[in-house]
């Protein structure tokens, strides 16, 4: 799929239009006329949404902030697919270019009870914050930091922990994954800090008190779909789960118990 020219594209949009967390919604159709390929694709939306308020109409609400592949806002499932057909690609990456003219696409926001709808393609992935809030975390006394060279980490830990840090937090695995399940997110999170020196004093009650809050905001279970590994923009690997539920059980074995508060859920859906 893709389109090299540099000539204008016309394309039929089939959006998700939600006027807020308690209203029905449904698809509505633009018209996207004088498409350049070398557009992004919230670029384009920029473009119907400024046609829409020149009509006088409502826009089409969408979340966005840097616009580089970093900050993890701008999510919506394209066609079906989380942030679009270009695998390790963010909405905000994806250019037009690999769509052709004439093409429909249907435009949604995350797909999960998790993810409520805020407004159109916004959605709340608060869930997320409250999973990292649990022990997404190293405690440690404040003081001069310490010589970058005081804790030798070994290259295949190191390497490791920064393949795991790499997520953005974008939500896509949930919104792909079939039982709308959380794992890939929380076990990047475990594993990050998990797999340094810095992190083992925490190791266990980290595990206990993430994948406890993760089940209490009401993702699904993972039933090896692999469907959050092929459209995680970070292509960050289902491995970390395997890790995460090992030690998971390591925690459970050591009669570790999530800690008070731990688990609870504000409930916005």
């Amino acid at each position: 799929m893709g389109g090299t020219s540099s000539a204008t594209m016309n394309l039929k949009l089939h959006v998700w239009r939600q006027s807020g967390p308690q209203s029905g919604g449904e698809m509505v159709t633009y018209e996207a006329r004088d498409v350049s390929p070398d557009m992004s694709f919230l670029e384009m939306l920029d473009v119907v949404n400024e046609r829409l308020i020149e009509a006088g109409n409502e826009p089409i609400a969408f979340d966005h902030d840097c616009r580089e592949g970093i900050c993890g806002m701008c999510g919506m499932m394209i066609n079906g697919v989380a942030h679009g057909p270009e695998g390790g690609t963010t909405t905000c990456q994806l250019h037009m270019r690999h769509f052709e003219d004439g093409d429909e696409v249907w435009i949604e926001p995350w797909r999960s009870a998790a993810f409520p709808v805020v407004k159109d393609l916004v959605v709340d992935r608060s869930a997320f914050d409250r999973i990292v809030s649990a022990g997404g975390y190293i405690s440690v006394n404040t003081g001069s930091a310490p010589d970058a060279n005081e804790i030798p980490v070994p290259k295949v830990d190191a390497d490791q922990a920064f393949d795991a840090a790499a997520c953005i937090g974008c939500g896509a695995c949930v919104a792909q994954c079939p039982n709308g399940a959380a794992q890939l997110f929380t076990s990047a999170k475990v594993a990050h800090l998990g797999v340094l020196p810095q992190g083992q004093p925490e190791r266990w009650q980290r595990v206990m008190d993430m994948v406890t809050q993760m089940e209490a905001e009401g993702f699904g279970g993972c039933s090896n779909h692999y469907e959050c590994e092929a459209v995680c923009p970070k292509e960050i690997s289902t491995d970390f789960i395997a890790r995460m539920n090992r030690d998971y059980l390591k925690a459970t074995a050591k009669g570790r118990k999530a800690s008070p508060g731990t688990g609870q859920s504000i409930g916005n859906g």
